[in-house]
């Protein structure tokens, strides 16, 4: 994905290709792509930056009486969807949204993440490289198109077909995202029946944050087109696997990766350490926004590969962070706990802001944690200084609010907006009656 076009290279490639329609898309607070349809007829207003829309219509952007604002394409994320029809394709452009007065708006997430890596790049360093890697499920739908809790297959971790149903489906997504530009590198079958993952190569946070959004569009689309629907939510089925988004990190100074270290006996660098111990440090805070969801607590629980304390360590995958084998350019941090309902770049802002946080104040992470911490008891982990992550979206809001670096990552107008709207959701929760209640109390109350 990483073309690079000028005005006149979309103005060709439109016409070239028969492109009729053009969306303008961009992503709400709560990670929600949304998107403006034109003809394209309007193509030379869109590249002016003069396209307007109803600003007040977005979750978390403004009230009504401030609602014009501008979508400003990216022409750098030009794409044609290869699934459109021939007799008129459908295109695509990634937009930042500006404000009436011709400002940044400060509550688009894309712009959130500008901003922190602006900070990044004043302190010298050039790239924040990130690779993802989503989880999702394939569910059955009904007659009428709904999903059901149907899964298409039983398999297993790598499981081959005739036992991986979704193969095809799988393998149709790949040759979609590539015809789109993707550099896909493994693609399988997960842990849980029905569960799958495809990963595609690193790239800067901007970049990645877009193909995450573009990725989770073209998984639903051609998940329909084999009669299935396909979710990103963290867990969906009891008593299996949920879907994670564990995000590799690494910061680079020009061609150099400065996590690495070739002279230290581990490999890592005093900037890779620092960066962990922030990361560390702030890990309950943009727990709220790297699992933002009441479901996503589900998948925070021992027994399930999720990580729910705050730990890192060079091989051992209970804990919250683990250092890959790979040195040298691949040199990286993985962070296991953000799933895929995040809000991509604001999860990426939060954790590279607590990560700076750590470089500038030059922390130290505590010891690494080599055993399974899911076998230790309380007593065992506050004596290894081991936290557990919120075990609530209301407690993970909570320490949110009371993090100072990750609410001035955020901005006052995405934080605020942001946890007015999952408050409401927690209470909504809260106060619903679920059915274990009434399977547990009808009875014997």
């Amino acid at each position: 994905m990483g073309a690079k076009f000028s005005r006149e290279d979309i103005m060709r490639l439109a016409e070239e290709e028969n492109v009729r329609f053009l969306r303008l898309q961009f992503t709400d607070l709560l990670g929600i792509i949304k998107n403006v349809e034109v003809p394209i007829s309007q193509l030379t207003k869109v590249l002016d930056n003069l396209m307007m829309f109803d600003g007040s219509s977005i979750e978390g952007f403004v009230r009504i009486e401030e609602s014009d604002m501008y979508l400003y394409p990216d022409i750098d994320t030009w794409v044609v969807f290869p699934w459109t029809s021939e007799k008129g394709k459908v295109a695509r452009l990634i937009c930042d949204v500006y404000d009436a007065t011709g400002a940044p708006f400060a509550g688009d997430p894309r712009g959130v993440l500008k901003r922190v890596l602006a900070e990044a790049k004043e302190l010298g360093f050039t790239s924040f490289n990130i690779g993802p890697e989503p989880e999702f499920f394939l569910f059955k739908v009904d007659e009428k198109g709904e999903p059901t809790l149907e899964l298409n297959d039983k398999g297993g971790y790598f499981d081959l077909a005739p036992t991986d149903l979704g193969e095809n489906c799988r393998r149709d997504i790949v040759l979609e995202l590539e015809d789109m530009g993707f550099e896909i590198e493994a693609s399988h079958h997960e842990v849980a029946p029905g569960q799958h993952e495809i990963d595609f190569k690193y790239a800067d946070a901007i970049t990645t944050c877009d193909n995450i959004q573009t990725f989770k569009l073209v998984v639903k689309t051609i998940a329909r087109k084999h009669g299935l629907h396909a979710t990103f939510m963290p867990k969906p089925l009891f008593g299996v696997n949920g879907s994670g988004m564990h995000c590799n990190m690494s910061l680079f100074k020009g061609n150099e990766n400065v996590f690495y270290d070739k002279s230290t006996e581990t490999g890592l660098s005093e900037t890779a350490m620092s960066f962990l111990a922030g990361i560390l440090k702030h890990a309950e805070a943009f727990t709220a926004i790297t699992n933002p969801t009441v479901n996503s607590y589900k998948r925070l629980v021992p027994g399930y590969e999720a990580p729910c304390y705050v730990a890192w360590s060079m091989r051992n995958r209970s804990p919250l962070i683990r250092i890959p084998a790979s040195r040298g350019l691949s040199t990286r941090i993985e962070v296991r706990s953000p799933d895929p309902a995040a809000n991509p770049y604001l999860a990426m802002a939060t954790m590279l802001a607590a990560g700076l946080d750590g470089i500038k104040n030059n922390l130290t992470p505590p010891p690494s944690t080599d055993r399974n911490i899911y076998v230790m008891n309380k007593e065992e982990r506050i004596e290894a200084g081991i936290n557990d992550l919120p075990a609530t979206l209301k407690e993970a809001l909570d320490k949110l609010r009371a993090d100072e670096v990750i609410t001035t990552a955020l901005g006052e107008h995405a934080l605020e907006h942001f946890c007015e709207a999952k408050e409401i959701e927690w209470d909504m929760f809260r106060t619903q009656v679920h059915p274990w209640e009434r399977e547990q109390y009808m009875s014997n109350y």
